[in-house]
């Protein structure tokens, strides 16, 4: 066991240290959020994580996982995780790094006995030498500390288990005693097998920039299919069934729809360019543009859809809006797809009811121009359609007989593919789904209306 901080209290860093103590540490987490840090310590978790708020509240219990506001407080840690946010820049691409910077500055006064600084952040290649140059200048034990970088590779609504049986760890150490000391701390998890990859600092830094890159990059792709079967009559769902089978392809992250959203593939594809072209390499990862263009379009591509639904023009319509998260498990609503096409629809002069299973809350507060409801069948009342935005399970058995009761007229847009379109067009519905244009059989315009 070793005593172990982390500092951050957003997803990650509530996850990490969580899971550390899940692996028989203990554990201190900092935060300068007190009003956050206060309900952590009381087992309130301040964001919807399936599992988390358990994991948290048991090992307040045990006592080995603990939550202040004090950089003192974990001065004497072995090992000190670094989990803070890397945003983009308001002014440009490029990663802003402050809040880590930040960190750094607050945690190097504190660095009086031998230690490891762990960055879990994602970072451009070349950040992690800067900060371990800052550390060596300003820590008073600077000789005895070192900086490591152990790249984050988790999936807000699985977080938990992508802690506990992530897919691999990726450990950028200077030395072999930084390696040692990383590998005791994740000992449980390599002795169950998970895999270990060690390299160097930047190699670490690239690693998670490249894994997003490729995520996005597939997603994209398949988006980019779908914009070509529609023009062409082709069927997107059939065309990705027959590549996924493809063993140099594989099916997963390469659904079509409404596109990605969050707070980390979008930013992480601009800064991976931003860095490219500062290193002098900008035209190898020039196709990322592209990349971010073809997902921005999808957004645009589902409220076209949902207009021509609506005879052409939204004034004057109601539109039920199915989702705020940006994806399901989750009550995260940064750079959500589902809220920029109802915040569309809203500007185009229709009426929008929003519904979503967990992130009502956050959505009104970013959008407090949207109506929300309590249920998908309040939101979809005397709509003139709805739009189903966010794959949440809940959605994808609602009953379309009963629905189609409520709205005014029968019209639906699948923009997750989600839906049975055989059911939906049996009950009476104008189904439409981005790629598969065989099935959008009635003209544009308000479908027959409901009763």
């Amino acid at each position: 066991m070793r005593v172990i901080s982390v500092v951050g209290c957003g997803y990650l860093g509530v996850t990490h240290a969580a899971g550390l103590a899940e692996m028989g540490h203990e554990v201190i987490a900092v935060d300068t959020d007190a009003a956050k840090v206060d309900a952590l310590a009381l087992g309130r978790v301040p964001f919807f994580e399936p599992g988390l708020d358990e994991m948290v509240e048991r090992h307040l219990a045990s006592g080995r996982l603990r939550f202040t506001t004090s950089y003192e407080h974990i001065a004497l840690a072995d090992v000190h995780f670094i989990c803070v946010g890397t945003p983009q820049q308001s002014s440009g691409a490029a990663a802003d790094l402050s809040f880590l910077d930040a960190v750094i500055r607050q945690l190097a006064p504190h660095l009086t006995k031998q230690c490891l600084v762990v960055g879990k952040s994602t970072v451009p290649v070349g950040t992690a030498a800067r900060l371990a140059e800052a550390l060596r200048r300003d820590a008073p034990a600077a000789e005895n500390v070192s900086l490591a970088w152990n790249p984050e590779f988790l999936s807000e609504g699985k977080a938990v288990a992508d802690t506990l049986r992530p897919d691999r760890l990726v450990l950028g150490v200077p030395d072999a005693g930084a390696e040692r000391l990383l590998r005791e701390v994740y000992a449980p998890l390599i002795e169950r097998g998970v895999p270990v990859v060690v390299g160097d600092l930047p190699t670490a830094e690239l690693i998670k920039y490249a894994a997003n890159s490729f995520t996005a990059t597939k997603l994209s792709f398949i988006n980019a299919m779908a914009e070509f079967c529609e023009a062409s009559g082709a069927d997107i769902k059939t065309v990705t069934e027959a590549l996924a089978y493809d063993p140099r392809i594989g099916g997963q992250y390469f659904t079509s729809g409404l596109g990605f959203g969050g707070s980390c593939m979008s930013k992480d594809i601009r800064a991976f360019q931003a860095r490219a072209s500062e290193l002098g390499v900008g035209r190898a990862l020039a196709f990322l543009a592209e990349v971010d263009a073809v997902n921005l379009r999808c957004r645009d591509r589902v409220t076209e859809m949902l207009r021509e639904q609506c005879g052409g023009a939204f004034a004057g319509r109601r539109i039920a809006v199915l989702g705020a998260a940006f994806k399901p498990d989750t009550d995260d609503i940064r750079d959500s797809p589902a809220l920029q096409v109802a915040s569309a629809i809203r500007h185009g002069g229709g009426e929008v009811a929003v519904y979503d299973p967990q992130a009502m809350d956050n959505a009104r507060r970013e959008f407090p121009d949207l109506r929300y409801e309590c249920s998908a069948q309040d939101a979809a009342r005397d709509a003139d359609a709805v739009a189903l935005l966010t794959s949440w399970p809940e959605f994808a058995v609602i009953d379309a007989y009963l629905l189609g009761q409520v709205v005014r007229n029968r019209n639906v847009v699948d923009a997750r593919h989600v839906l049975d379109p055989a059911a939906w067009q049996r009950a009476g519905w104008n189904y439409s789904a981005p790629g598969r244009p065989a099935l959008q059989a009635r003209p544009a315009g308000l479908a027959a209306e409901a009763g």
